[in-house]
Order: structure tokens, then sequence, then C-alpha cells
């Protein structure tokens, strides 16, 4: 039977003989064998074992996730892998907002507009913790890019309606608004992560923020004269329930 001393084990796997010690001295991945002399021979099956280590690192886990994992049944470490799978979606998805506000920045924004965006952003990190923030990022892997795309167009369709009705005197209690009410809160309760935390952050940073936040979304819907959102959330607040 084949066996391997260290140095060839890290040449033929692309990783180093300190990594090869480390995952030796914390029982992770052990030589079978030693010579006579103790230096380390790495069996068939160590080989084996150190390609399933590899293959854990490179899907995110730690070395103690995969020190327990390697241990586990086959259903517990599908498991630990669909627990996994969510912790990357809410990578993924934080990864594919990142591109769209960069994107949004390159595409129509001009200097001046890049500090504001950029201030915007650094706001919300004020009143929304990294945790909250993963959780409307899970939140929003959970529907899909799909749904959040309707939902986008829904809420935009929502705002233009209920502009026209602001800047036209129409009564909050009109039957047309009060519908328009009700999908507008429809959308928002689709985002609902369950953690009332992620909601009052969001209320606080509207009433703290509220002149600098409408004034960049107004300029983003392309509005310009009366009617602007922080209007339009005031009327939805006499909307009767």
């Amino acid at each position: 039977m084949e066996k391997w001393t260290i140095g060839e084990l890290a040449e033929a796997t692309g990783l180093t003989i300190r990594t090869l010690h480390h995952y030796d001295e914390i029982g992770l991945v052990s030589a079978t064998e030693r010579t006579d002399a103790g230096h380390r021979r790495y069996t068939e099956a160590d080989l084996r074992r150190l390609y399933h280590v590899r293959g854990l690192r490179q899907l995110g886990l730690s070395l103690e996730e995969i020190g327990v994992a390697l241990g586990r049944e086959t259903g517990d470490l599908r498991d630990l892998l669909r627990a996994q799978l969510a912790v990357l979606d809410v990578q993924a998805n934080r990864i594919a907002e990142m591109k769209d506000q960069i994107r949004g920045l390159v595409e129509h924004a001009d200097p001046e507009g890049m500090l504001k965006t950029l201030e915007l952003m650094s706001v919300a990190e004020n009143y929304l913790s990294r945790e909250q923030r993963d959780t409307l990022a899970r939140r929003r892997a959970e529907l899909g890019a799909e749904k959040v795309e309707d939902l986008r167009a829904e809420w935009l369709a929502v705002v233009q309606e209920l502009r026209r009705h602001v800047v036209g005197g129409t009564p909050p209690d009109d039957p047309q608004v009060r519908d328009l009410a009700r999908r507008w809160t429809a959308v928002g309760k689709a985002f609902d992560t369950g953690d009332e935390r992620v909601g009052a952050g969001a209320q606080a940073m509207w009433q703290a923020n509220r002149e600098q936040l409408n004034e960049h979304l107004t300029t983003r819907m392309g509005w310009e004269g009366p009617g602007d959102i922080a209007d339009i959330v005031d009327y939805l607040q006499r909307v009767p329930q």
C-alpha cells in the first residue's frame, strides 16, 4: 500500500507543511503511521480524509465545524451543509445588493450624488446592526430574486399611484387610496423578518434622517414638483385602517 511523507502530501495537495502539522495537532487529519524515527507516513485513508477536509473548507465551514461534521452520520452532515447553504445565500444576496449599489453609483450618480449615496449607506449601518442587516438579506434570499423584483415593481407602481392622489388632493379615506395603502402594507409584510428590532431600526432611521432620505429617494424616482416620498408617507398615515 502506497504511503506518503508529509512533504509529498503537501506537494500533492497544494497545502503547506505547516498546515498539515496544524491539522495533525488538532486531530483533524493525522498520519496513521510513523517510522521508527518518528516521521509521519500518510496512508490512502488519510489522503481521502484530507480531501474531505479541503472540500468542506471550500464550502466555508470552519475547522471546528469540519471536525464535528466528519464524525457525524450522513444525515447530520446534510443538516450542517444546509445551514452553511443558508449562510452562503445570505452572503450571495449581500454581494448582489452591493453590486446593485455600485452599479447605480457608476451609471447614474455624479460625484456629489455618489457621496450622498455612500453617506446614506453609512446611515443604515448606524441604525441596523450587522445581524439585523443579515436577517434582512436572509429574508430576501428566501423570497428569491424574481419575487424580490416583483415586489419592487409593485412598490413602485403603488408609490406612483399614491403620488397622483397626493397631488390631486384625493381624500385619504377614498376606496382607491385605501386599496393602495393595503398594497403598500402587503409589500412591507413580504419582507417581514419576524424580528421587531429590524422594523424599529428602519423606522428610527427614517425619523432621524427624513429629509436626507426623502431627497435621495425622490431623486431616484426622477420626480419634480409637488408630491415626494415624505408627502406620501404622511398621506398614508391619514388613511383609515
